[in-house]
Protein backbone atom coordinates (compact mmCIF):
# COMPACT_ATOMS: atom_id res chain seq x y z
CA UNK A 1 0.00 0.00 0.00
CA UNK A 2 2.80 2.37 0.56
CA UNK A 3 3.60 2.60 -3.35
CA UNK A 4 0.31 3.89 -4.02
CA UNK A 5 -0.57 7.54 -3.90
CA UNK A 6 -3.73 8.71 -2.22
CA UNK A 7 -4.73 9.53 -5.80
CA UNK A 8 -3.88 6.20 -7.48
CA UNK A 9 -5.41 4.74 -4.76
CA UNK A 10 -8.63 6.22 -5.55
CA UNK A 11 -7.76 5.65 -9.79
CA UNK A 12 -7.95 2.02 -9.13
CA UNK A 13 -10.39 1.49 -6.46
CA UNK A 14 -12.90 3.74 -9.33
CA UNK A 15 -11.55 1.37 -12.37
CA UNK A 16 -12.52 -2.27 -10.17
CA UNK A 17 -16.04 -1.21 -9.01
CA UNK A 18 -18.98 -2.27 -11.43
CA UNK A 19 -20.99 0.70 -11.00
CA UNK A 20 -20.48 3.69 -13.42
CA UNK A 21 -18.92 6.69 -10.96
CA UNK A 22 -18.82 10.13 -12.73
CA UNK A 23 -17.73 13.37 -11.32
CA UNK A 24 -18.56 17.26 -12.55
CA UNK A 25 -16.48 20.44 -11.52
CA UNK A 26 -18.95 23.60 -10.66
CA UNK A 27 -19.27 24.30 -13.90
CA UNK A 28 -20.73 21.09 -14.76
CA UNK A 29 -18.11 19.49 -16.47
CA UNK A 30 -16.75 15.79 -16.20
CA UNK A 31 -13.86 15.43 -14.40
CA UNK A 32 -13.74 11.61 -13.53
CA UNK A 33 -15.54 8.91 -16.08
CA UNK A 34 -14.61 5.22 -15.12
CA UNK A 35 -14.43 2.11 -16.96
CA UNK A 36 -17.52 0.84 -16.07
CA UNK A 37 -19.49 4.39 -17.13
CA UNK A 38 -17.95 3.80 -20.73
CA UNK A 39 -19.45 0.63 -20.71
CA UNK A 40 -22.61 1.38 -19.85
CA UNK A 41 -23.49 4.68 -21.72
CA UNK A 42 -20.79 3.55 -24.59
CA UNK A 43 -19.20 6.72 -24.35
CA UNK A 44 -15.00 6.30 -23.85
CA UNK A 45 -13.33 8.36 -21.08
CA UNK A 46 -11.29 10.33 -23.27
CA UNK A 47 -14.90 11.88 -25.25
CA UNK A 48 -16.65 12.19 -21.82
CA UNK A 49 -14.00 14.34 -19.64
CA UNK A 50 -14.05 18.07 -20.15
CA UNK A 51 -17.66 17.70 -21.80
CA UNK A 52 -20.90 19.05 -19.83
CA UNK A 53 -22.37 15.59 -18.28
CA UNK A 54 -25.71 16.62 -20.00
CA UNK A 55 -24.04 16.03 -23.46
CA UNK A 56 -22.71 12.79 -22.24
CA UNK A 57 -25.02 11.42 -19.40
CA UNK A 58 -28.05 11.51 -21.22
CA UNK A 59 -31.04 10.79 -19.06
CA UNK A 60 -34.82 11.14 -18.86
CA UNK A 61 -34.24 13.65 -16.02
CA UNK A 62 -31.26 15.93 -17.44
CA UNK A 63 -33.55 18.78 -18.75
CA UNK A 64 -36.04 19.26 -15.44
CA UNK A 65 -35.02 17.06 -12.82
CA UNK A 66 -31.24 16.39 -12.59
CA UNK A 67 -30.75 14.19 -9.51
CA UNK A 68 -27.11 15.60 -9.43
CA UNK A 69 -28.11 19.77 -9.29
CA UNK A 70 -30.93 18.58 -6.73
CA UNK A 71 -28.30 17.71 -4.37
CA UNK A 72 -25.85 20.44 -4.79
CA UNK A 73 -28.77 22.67 -4.66
CA UNK A 74 -30.49 20.75 -1.11
CA UNK A 75 -27.36 19.31 0.21
CA UNK A 76 -29.02 16.27 0.49
CA UNK A 77 -28.26 13.14 -1.53
CA UNK A 78 -30.26 10.71 -4.05
CA UNK A 79 -30.26 7.53 -3.40
CA UNK A 80 -30.96 4.80 -6.30
CA UNK A 81 -33.50 6.51 -7.98
CA UNK A 82 -34.33 5.08 -11.56
CA UNK A 83 -34.56 6.93 -15.12
CA UNK A 84 -33.46 5.92 -18.05
CA UNK A 85 -30.42 7.02 -20.81
CA UNK A 86 -30.01 7.02 -24.36
CA UNK A 87 -26.47 5.57 -24.67
CA UNK A 88 -24.41 5.90 -27.89
CA UNK A 89 -26.14 3.60 -30.01
CA UNK A 90 -29.15 5.08 -29.34
CA UNK A 91 -30.50 2.46 -26.80
CA UNK A 92 -32.56 3.39 -24.17
CA UNK A 93 -30.99 1.49 -20.89
CA UNK A 94 -32.84 1.83 -17.23
CA UNK A 95 -30.45 2.68 -14.57
CA UNK A 96 -30.67 3.26 -11.02
CA UNK A 97 -28.79 6.38 -9.87
CA UNK A 98 -26.99 7.73 -6.48
CA UNK A 99 -25.64 11.38 -5.87
CA UNK A 100 -23.57 13.09 -3.44
CA UNK A 101 -21.35 16.49 -2.93
CA UNK A 102 -17.88 17.16 -3.41
CA UNK A 103 -16.06 19.00 -0.98
CA UNK A 104 -12.17 20.55 -0.75
CA UNK A 105 -10.49 19.82 2.83
CA UNK A 106 -11.96 23.28 3.75
CA UNK A 107 -15.47 22.19 3.18
CA UNK A 108 -16.29 24.22 0.23
CA UNK A 109 -18.32 22.76 -2.64
CA UNK A 110 -15.81 22.01 -5.94
CA UNK A 111 -19.25 20.01 -7.97
CA UNK A 112 -20.88 16.15 -7.23
CA UNK A 113 -19.87 12.74 -7.86
CA UNK A 114 -22.92 10.21 -9.55
CA UNK A 115 -22.84 7.03 -9.79
CA UNK A 116 -25.41 4.47 -11.79
CA UNK A 117 -26.18 0.73 -12.05
CA UNK A 118 -27.40 -0.37 -15.45
CA UNK A 119 -30.66 -2.13 -14.63
CA UNK A 120 -31.24 -3.33 -17.83
CA UNK A 121 -31.42 -7.60 -16.88
CA UNK A 122 -33.65 -6.36 -13.97
CA UNK A 123 -35.99 -4.81 -16.26
CA UNK A 124 -35.99 -7.47 -18.82
CA UNK A 125 -37.05 -10.29 -16.49
CA UNK A 126 -39.49 -7.64 -14.49
CA UNK A 127 -40.78 -7.60 -18.38
CA UNK A 128 -40.52 -11.73 -18.41
CA UNK A 129 -42.16 -11.82 -15.78
CA UNK A 130 -45.07 -9.75 -16.02
CA UNK A 131 -45.51 -9.17 -20.06
CA UNK A 132 -45.81 -5.54 -19.50
CA UNK A 133 -44.47 -4.64 -22.82
CA UNK A 134 -44.25 -1.25 -24.73
CA UNK A 135 -44.01 -0.09 -28.02
CA UNK A 136 -40.46 1.07 -27.65
CA UNK A 137 -39.96 -2.91 -27.01
CA UNK A 138 -40.57 -3.40 -30.68
CA UNK A 139 -37.67 -3.18 -32.67
CA UNK A 140 -38.10 -1.56 -36.30
CA UNK A 141 -37.30 1.60 -38.59
CA UNK A 142 -38.66 -0.02 -41.65
CA UNK A 143 -41.19 2.37 -43.12
CA UNK A 144 -43.71 -0.65 -42.67
CA UNK A 145 -42.62 -0.23 -39.15
CA UNK A 146 -43.02 3.35 -38.76
CA UNK A 147 -46.35 3.07 -40.52
CA UNK A 148 -47.77 0.70 -37.35
CA UNK A 149 -46.06 2.90 -34.69
CA UNK A 150 -48.13 5.93 -36.32
CA UNK A 151 -51.11 4.00 -36.07
CA UNK A 152 -51.60 1.68 -32.99
CA UNK A 153 -51.24 4.55 -30.44
CA UNK A 154 -54.82 5.58 -31.81
CA UNK A 155 -55.73 2.00 -31.66
CA UNK A 156 -54.95 1.71 -28.36
CA UNK A 157 -56.72 4.94 -27.20
CA UNK A 158 -59.96 3.18 -28.29
CA UNK A 159 -62.17 0.05 -26.71
CA UNK A 160 -62.88 -1.16 -30.55
CA UNK A 161 -61.83 -4.97 -31.54
CA UNK A 162 -58.36 -5.08 -33.77
CA UNK A 163 -57.50 -8.14 -35.51
CA UNK A 164 -53.66 -8.19 -36.09
CA UNK A 165 -52.38 -10.51 -38.75
CA UNK A 166 -49.07 -11.70 -39.78
CA UNK A 167 -47.00 -14.61 -40.32
CA UNK A 168 -45.89 -16.78 -37.53
CA UNK A 169 -42.85 -15.02 -35.40
CA UNK A 170 -43.63 -11.05 -36.56
CA UNK A 171 -44.90 -10.28 -32.60
CA UNK A 172 -48.61 -10.67 -32.95
CA UNK A 173 -48.51 -10.78 -28.91
CA UNK A 174 -46.00 -8.30 -28.49
CA UNK A 175 -48.28 -6.34 -30.10
CA UNK A 176 -51.15 -6.70 -28.36
CA UNK A 177 -49.74 -6.55 -25.29
CA UNK A 178 -48.06 -2.87 -26.13
CA UNK A 179 -51.49 -2.04 -27.36
CA UNK A 180 -53.17 -2.50 -23.98
CA UNK A 181 -50.27 -1.07 -22.14
CA UNK A 182 -51.15 1.80 -23.82
CA UNK A 183 -54.69 1.40 -23.44
CA UNK A 184 -57.20 3.36 -20.94
CA UNK A 185 -57.91 -0.46 -19.75
CA UNK A 186 -54.10 -1.26 -18.31
CA UNK A 187 -54.60 -0.96 -15.10
CA UNK A 188 -56.97 -4.36 -15.63
CA UNK A 189 -55.51 -7.65 -16.39
CA UNK A 190 -54.28 -8.94 -20.41
CA UNK A 191 -55.60 -12.41 -20.69
CA UNK A 192 -53.95 -14.28 -23.89
CA UNK A 193 -55.15 -17.52 -25.20
CA UNK A 194 -53.89 -19.89 -28.02
CA UNK A 195 -57.60 -20.66 -29.79
CA UNK A 196 -55.35 -23.33 -31.88
CA UNK A 197 -53.85 -25.32 -29.54
CA UNK A 198 -56.78 -26.57 -27.47
CA UNK A 199 -59.86 -29.00 -28.96
CA UNK A 200 -63.03 -27.57 -28.49
CA UNK A 201 -64.29 -28.94 -25.11
CA UNK A 202 -61.23 -27.67 -23.40
CA UNK A 203 -61.41 -24.56 -25.31
CA UNK A 204 -64.99 -23.66 -24.21
CA UNK A 205 -64.02 -24.19 -20.94
CA UNK A 206 -61.21 -22.20 -21.06
CA UNK A 207 -62.79 -19.32 -22.51
CA UNK A 208 -66.14 -19.13 -20.60
CA UNK A 209 -65.59 -21.56 -17.40
CA UNK A 210 -67.73 -23.23 -15.80
CA UNK A 211 -70.11 -23.95 -12.69
CA UNK A 212 -69.79 -26.85 -9.95
CA UNK A 213 -71.46 -30.03 -11.48
CA UNK A 214 -71.37 -28.78 -15.17
CA UNK A 215 -69.82 -32.42 -15.82
CA UNK A 216 -68.22 -35.06 -13.91
CA UNK A 217 -65.21 -33.72 -11.66
CA UNK A 218 -66.28 -30.16 -12.12
CA UNK A 219 -66.76 -29.64 -7.75
CA UNK A 220 -65.40 -26.24 -8.00
CA UNK A 221 -66.44 -22.86 -10.07
CA UNK A 222 -64.02 -21.59 -12.57
CA UNK A 223 -64.11 -18.23 -14.37
CA UNK A 224 -63.65 -18.41 -17.87
CA UNK A 225 -60.68 -15.90 -19.15
CA UNK A 226 -63.40 -13.43 -20.61
CA UNK A 227 -64.45 -13.30 -16.97
CA UNK A 228 -61.03 -12.58 -15.69
CA UNK A 229 -60.25 -10.27 -18.53
CA UNK A 230 -63.72 -7.85 -17.31
CA UNK A 231 -62.43 -4.42 -17.62
CA UNK A 232 -58.92 -5.47 -19.57
CA UNK A 233 -57.78 -6.78 -22.45
CA UNK A 234 -58.74 -10.56 -23.74
CA UNK A 235 -56.06 -11.58 -26.73
CA UNK A 236 -57.62 -14.50 -28.97
CA UNK A 237 -54.56 -15.60 -30.59
CA UNK A 238 -54.75 -18.08 -33.94
CA UNK A 239 -58.95 -17.38 -34.37
CA UNK A 240 -58.65 -18.57 -37.59
CA UNK A 241 -58.35 -22.07 -36.18
CA UNK A 242 -61.83 -22.07 -34.28
CA UNK A 243 -64.29 -24.40 -35.00
CA UNK A 244 -67.59 -23.31 -36.74
CA UNK A 245 -69.24 -24.31 -33.24
CA UNK A 246 -66.91 -21.96 -31.39
CA UNK A 247 -67.00 -19.23 -33.75
CA UNK A 248 -70.40 -19.26 -33.34
CA UNK A 249 -70.29 -18.80 -29.24
CA UNK A 250 -67.70 -16.53 -29.86
CA UNK A 251 -69.87 -14.30 -32.26
CA UNK A 252 -72.46 -13.86 -29.30
CA UNK A 253 -70.08 -12.85 -26.60
CA UNK A 254 -68.69 -9.86 -28.79
CA UNK A 255 -72.35 -8.91 -30.19
CA UNK A 256 -73.95 -8.92 -26.43
CA UNK A 257 -71.08 -9.03 -24.28
CA UNK A 258 -71.99 -11.79 -22.21
CA UNK A 259 -70.55 -15.24 -21.71
CA UNK A 260 -72.37 -18.13 -20.51
CA UNK A 261 -70.50 -20.87 -18.46
CA UNK A 262 -71.12 -24.22 -18.56
CA UNK A 263 -73.65 -25.28 -16.35
CA UNK A 264 -74.97 -21.54 -15.33
CA UNK A 265 -78.58 -20.64 -15.60
CA UNK A 266 -77.74 -16.95 -16.24
CA UNK A 267 -75.49 -15.52 -18.68
CA UNK A 268 -72.59 -13.01 -16.91
CA UNK A 269 -72.12 -10.07 -18.64
CA UNK A 270 -68.87 -9.50 -19.28
CA UNK A 271 -66.69 -5.62 -20.26
CA UNK A 272 -63.76 -6.74 -22.41
CA UNK A 273 -61.80 -5.38 -24.64
CA UNK A 274 -61.12 -8.21 -27.89
CA UNK A 275 -57.76 -8.25 -29.89
CA UNK A 276 -57.49 -11.13 -32.24
CA UNK A 277 -54.94 -12.31 -34.25
CA UNK A 278 -54.41 -15.03 -36.92
CA UNK A 279 -51.38 -15.91 -39.21
CA UNK A 280 -54.04 -17.16 -42.53
CA UNK A 281 -56.38 -15.09 -44.49
CA UNK A 282 -59.71 -14.48 -42.61
CA UNK A 283 -60.89 -13.21 -45.62
CA UNK A 284 -60.31 -16.09 -47.99
CA UNK A 285 -61.52 -18.45 -45.61
CA UNK A 286 -64.52 -16.08 -45.40
CA UNK A 287 -64.84 -16.66 -49.47
CA UNK A 288 -64.60 -20.95 -48.35
CA UNK A 289 -66.90 -21.12 -46.35
CA UNK A 290 -64.91 -21.89 -43.33
CA UNK A 291 -64.98 -18.87 -41.02
CA UNK A 292 -68.45 -16.66 -40.26
CA UNK A 293 -68.64 -13.66 -42.62
CA UNK A 294 -70.61 -12.10 -39.70
CA UNK A 295 -67.95 -12.62 -37.12
CA UNK A 296 -64.97 -11.63 -39.60
CA UNK A 297 -66.77 -8.30 -39.67
CA UNK A 298 -66.83 -8.47 -35.85
CA UNK A 299 -63.34 -8.74 -35.31
CA UNK A 300 -62.24 -6.44 -38.31
CA UNK A 301 -63.05 -3.62 -37.23
CA UNK A 302 -59.61 -2.65 -36.84
CA UNK A 303 -56.62 -4.47 -39.08
CA UNK A 304 -53.10 -4.02 -38.37
CA UNK A 305 -50.90 -6.37 -40.80
CA UNK A 306 -47.49 -7.03 -39.60
CA UNK A 307 -44.74 -6.94 -41.79
CA UNK A 308 -42.33 -10.52 -42.39
CA UNK A 309 -38.80 -9.64 -41.63
CA UNK A 310 -37.99 -10.51 -45.76
CA UNK A 311 -40.24 -7.46 -45.96
CA UNK A 312 -38.37 -4.93 -43.56
CA UNK A 313 -34.60 -6.43 -44.26
CA UNK A 314 -33.40 -2.92 -43.07
CA UNK A 315 -34.38 -3.78 -39.73
CA UNK A 316 -32.05 -7.11 -39.57
CA UNK A 317 -28.93 -4.90 -37.89
CA UNK A 318 -31.37 -3.40 -35.33
CA UNK A 319 -32.93 -7.08 -34.33
CA UNK A 320 -28.97 -8.85 -34.17
CA UNK A 321 -27.96 -5.96 -32.14
CA UNK A 322 -31.02 -6.17 -29.57
CA UNK A 323 -30.75 -9.74 -29.51
CA UNK A 324 -26.75 -9.99 -29.01
CA UNK A 325 -27.34 -7.52 -25.82
CA UNK A 326 -30.26 -9.31 -24.23
CA UNK A 327 -27.68 -12.49 -24.51
CA UNK A 328 -25.03 -10.83 -23.12
CA UNK A 329 -26.58 -9.49 -20.45
CA UNK A 330 -28.19 -13.26 -19.63
CA UNK A 331 -25.15 -14.92 -19.72
CA UNK A 332 -22.40 -12.53 -18.86
CA UNK A 333 -20.61 -12.81 -22.06
CA UNK A 334 -18.46 -10.46 -23.88
CA UNK A 335 -19.81 -10.23 -27.88
CA UNK A 336 -19.36 -6.75 -29.57
CA UNK A 337 -21.54 -8.42 -32.56
CA UNK A 338 -21.73 -9.71 -35.87
CA UNK A 339 -18.73 -9.45 -38.71
CA UNK A 340 -20.27 -7.95 -42.31
CA UNK A 341 -19.86 -11.16 -44.12
CA UNK A 342 -22.43 -12.85 -41.19
CA UNK A 343 -24.31 -9.47 -41.64
CA UNK A 344 -24.77 -9.26 -45.61
CA UNK A 345 -25.78 -13.41 -45.15
CA UNK A 346 -28.61 -12.51 -42.42
CA UNK A 347 -30.03 -9.67 -44.14
CA UNK A 348 -30.22 -12.40 -47.50
CA UNK A 349 -32.09 -14.55 -45.82
CA UNK A 350 -35.71 -14.46 -46.30
CA UNK A 351 -36.22 -15.85 -42.68
CA UNK A 352 -39.85 -17.87 -42.95
CA UNK A 353 -39.63 -17.69 -39.38
CA UNK A 354 -39.63 -14.09 -39.13
CA UNK A 355 -38.19 -12.07 -35.80
CA UNK A 356 -38.44 -15.36 -33.69
CA UNK A 357 -36.25 -17.14 -36.11
CA UNK A 358 -34.03 -14.62 -35.82
CA UNK A 359 -33.69 -15.03 -32.69
CA UNK A 360 -32.78 -18.28 -32.58
CA UNK A 361 -30.32 -18.23 -35.42
CA UNK A 362 -28.72 -15.13 -33.32
CA UNK A 363 -28.54 -17.48 -30.20
CA UNK A 364 -27.15 -20.41 -31.38
CA UNK A 365 -24.47 -18.27 -33.07
CA UNK A 366 -24.05 -16.76 -29.30
CA UNK A 367 -23.42 -20.40 -28.03
CA UNK A 368 -20.51 -21.06 -30.04
CA UNK A 369 -19.02 -17.73 -29.98
CA UNK A 370 -16.86 -17.59 -26.90
CA UNK A 371 -16.02 -13.59 -27.81
CA UNK A 372 -15.41 -10.71 -30.26
CA UNK A 373 -18.05 -10.39 -33.16
CA UNK A 374 -19.89 -13.92 -34.72
CA UNK A 375 -18.30 -15.10 -37.78
CA UNK A 376 -19.65 -17.94 -40.13
CA UNK A 377 -18.52 -20.71 -38.45
CA UNK A 378 -20.99 -20.06 -35.67
CA UNK A 379 -24.21 -19.88 -37.81
CA UNK A 380 -26.23 -23.27 -37.95
CA UNK A 381 -25.37 -25.97 -40.70
CA UNK A 382 -28.27 -25.41 -42.37
CA UNK A 383 -28.38 -21.75 -42.77
CA UNK A 384 -24.50 -22.36 -43.74
CA UNK A 385 -24.71 -24.88 -46.36
CA UNK A 386 -27.76 -22.78 -48.10
CA UNK A 387 -25.99 -19.46 -48.39
CA UNK A 388 -23.33 -21.83 -49.94
CA UNK A 389 -25.45 -22.73 -52.76
CA UNK A 390 -26.50 -19.32 -53.23
CA UNK A 391 -23.73 -17.86 -53.37
CA UNK A 392 -23.19 -19.19 -56.83
CA UNK A 393 -26.08 -17.39 -57.95
CA UNK A 394 -26.73 -13.86 -58.49
CA UNK A 395 -29.13 -13.18 -56.16
CA UNK A 396 -26.10 -13.30 -53.31
CA UNK A 397 -24.06 -10.14 -53.35
CA UNK A 398 -21.84 -10.88 -50.77
CA UNK A 399 -21.77 -7.88 -49.01
CA UNK A 400 -23.33 -5.25 -47.21
CA UNK A 401 -22.89 -2.95 -49.79
CA UNK A 402 -24.58 -4.79 -52.37
CA UNK A 403 -27.50 -5.55 -50.33
CA UNK A 404 -28.04 -1.91 -49.65
CA UNK A 405 -27.58 -1.09 -53.41
CA UNK A 406 -30.46 -3.79 -53.74
CA UNK A 407 -32.52 -1.88 -51.42
CA UNK A 408 -32.50 1.40 -52.99
CA UNK A 409 -33.27 0.06 -56.65
CA UNK A 410 -36.40 -1.49 -54.75
CA UNK A 411 -37.34 1.13 -53.01
CA UNK A 412 -37.09 3.51 -55.85
CA UNK A 413 -38.66 1.51 -58.18
CA UNK A 414 -41.29 1.25 -55.69
CA UNK A 415 -42.05 4.78 -55.82
CA UNK A 416 -41.36 5.12 -59.57
CA UNK A 417 -38.80 6.64 -59.64
CA UNK A 418 -39.90 9.58 -57.36
CA UNK A 419 -36.37 10.23 -55.75
CA UNK A 420 -37.99 12.36 -52.90
CA UNK A 421 -40.28 10.03 -51.88
CA UNK A 422 -37.73 7.20 -51.85
CA UNK A 423 -35.45 9.05 -50.07
CA UNK A 424 -38.37 9.87 -47.10
CA UNK A 425 -38.89 6.22 -46.95
CA UNK A 426 -35.50 5.22 -46.29
CA UNK A 427 -34.90 8.01 -44.34
CA UNK A 428 -32.15 9.70 -45.73
CA UNK A 429 -31.93 13.45 -47.90
CA UNK A 430 -32.39 13.71 -51.44
CA UNK A 431 -28.71 14.65 -51.57
CA UNK A 432 -27.16 11.69 -49.51
CA UNK A 433 -29.60 9.10 -52.00
CA UNK A 434 -27.97 10.56 -55.10
CA UNK A 435 -24.62 9.85 -54.11
CA UNK A 436 -25.71 6.61 -53.34
CA UNK A 437 -27.12 6.08 -57.05
CA UNK A 438 -24.12 7.38 -58.20
CA UNK A 439 -21.77 5.21 -56.16
CA UNK A 440 -23.83 2.17 -56.55
CA UNK A 441 -24.38 2.41 -60.23
CA UNK A 442 -28.04 1.99 -59.81
CA UNK A 443 -30.09 1.66 -63.17
CA UNK A 444 -33.27 4.41 -62.51
CA UNK A 445 -36.60 3.81 -63.59
CA UNK A 446 -37.86 4.98 -67.44
CA UNK A 447 -40.04 7.57 -65.72
CA UNK A 448 -40.27 9.87 -62.53
CA UNK A 449 -43.38 9.15 -60.59
CA UNK A 450 -43.12 12.94 -59.34
CA UNK A 451 -43.28 14.64 -63.05
CA UNK A 452 -43.66 11.71 -65.06
CA UNK A 453 -40.94 12.24 -67.09
CA UNK A 454 -37.81 10.34 -68.15
CA UNK A 455 -35.48 10.40 -65.17
CA UNK A 456 -31.70 11.81 -65.41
Amino acid sequence: MGDFSEKDLGDVLLDSIADGVFAVDKDWRITTFNPAAEKITGVASKKAVGRRCCEVFRASMCESECALKETIRSGRPIVNKTVYITDAKGRRVPISVSTGILKDRAGNVIGGVETFRDLSMVEELRKELEKNYTFEDIIGRSHAMRQLFDIVPQVAETASTALIEGASGTGKELFARAIHNRSPRRAKRFVAINCGSLPDTLLESELFGYEPGAFTDARNRKPGRFVLANGGTIFLDEIGDVSPAMQARLLRVLQERVVEPLGAVEPVPVDVRVLAATNKDLARLVRKGTFRQDLFYRINVIRLRLPALRDRREDVPLLVDHFITKFCRRQSKNISGVSEEVLAVLMDYDFPGNVRELENVVEHAFVLCRGGLVEMRHLPPDLRRKTHAETIGPRNGGTLKHFEARHIAATIRRHDGNRSSAAKELGISSSTLFRKIKAFSIQLPERDGRSQTRCR
